[in-house]
């Protein structure tokens, strides 16, 4: 192991420990999923006691970037988790990438259509004229996470044919001018139906979490509709309260 606990500098040692397992976690040797050195050999490697280690272990486990197997040890999640915090929230783009995950695009499908009633209540429509509606099924490389279904405002003047390729909300800013600022989100748990279940690779009745996600920019006006079917393996949804 190259890098060290710098016993000179005043961020706390397992705040280092955690940084130097994330680059242990990208590293070719690991990522794969090869077991982890144990608890006892990284503490000594690191110089540090074993509980300064686990802090830092125990953080990692609950992003879901690393898993305990009971007789094995610690190994990389190979599958990817997402991991959303209700205080700052972000893309899906962003909340992997700040895990340090390859996105994938598993499906990507846009249309014009008639959406839920819920949906032009939120944009503040009386007409119910089709929508743009996207839909994609997103992941890491090595499985899908997640299943969207977005409907967007049609005052924003989305055509369809944007290059879905680019992060959603870049292209918003970009080219719309639109900058999302706020977003009011629901999460619940059900169970997957026929279709979820074959877009996310699962059973029928396998557990899943749905999020939907109300976004509004900087002025307070509705940008976005969006649900979100998540693999309850693959995603964990942290709340931050301070009192």
């Amino acid at each position: 192991m190259d890098e060290k606990i710098d016993f000179a500098c005043k961020t706390p040692y397992h705040i280092q420990a955690e940084r130097i397992l994330r680059h242990m976690i990208n590293d070719e040797q690991y990522s794969s999923g090869a077991v982890l050195p144990n608890e006892i050999e990284l503490a000594r490697d690191l110089g540090i006691s074993r509980n300064t280690l686990r802090q830092a272990i125990n953080r990692l486990v609950a992003e879901g970037l690393l898993l305990r197997k009971k007789g094995v040890g610690t190994t990389v999640n190979t599958l990817g988790k997402a991991s959303s915090n209700v205080r700052n929230w972000m893309s899906f783009s962003q909340e992997m990438e700040s895990l340090g995950i390859a996105v994938r695009n598993y499906e990507l499908h846009v249309c014009w259509e008639i959406a839920p009633r819920e949906v032009y209540r939120f944009f503040n429509l009386r007409n119910e004229t089709p929508l743009l509606r996207m839909s994609r099924v997103r992941g890491s490389q090595q499985a899908p996470i997640v299943f969207f279904v977005s409907y967007f405002n049609p005052a924003i003047g989305m055509t369809g044919d944007e290059d879905y390729a680019l992060p959603l909300y870049t292209i918003l800013e970009q080219r719309y001018g639109i900058v999302v600022h706020k977003s009011v989100e629901e999460v619940s748990a059900q169970l997957a139906d026929q279709e979820l279940a074959g877009k996310l690779f699962i059973h029928p009745g396998d557990a899943i979490l749905k999020r939907k996600r109300l976004v509004l920019d900087n002025t307070g006006s509705p940008v976005e509709y969006n649900i979100g079917y998540y693999r309850a393996d693959s995603f964990t949804y942290r709340i931050e309260a301070e009192k």
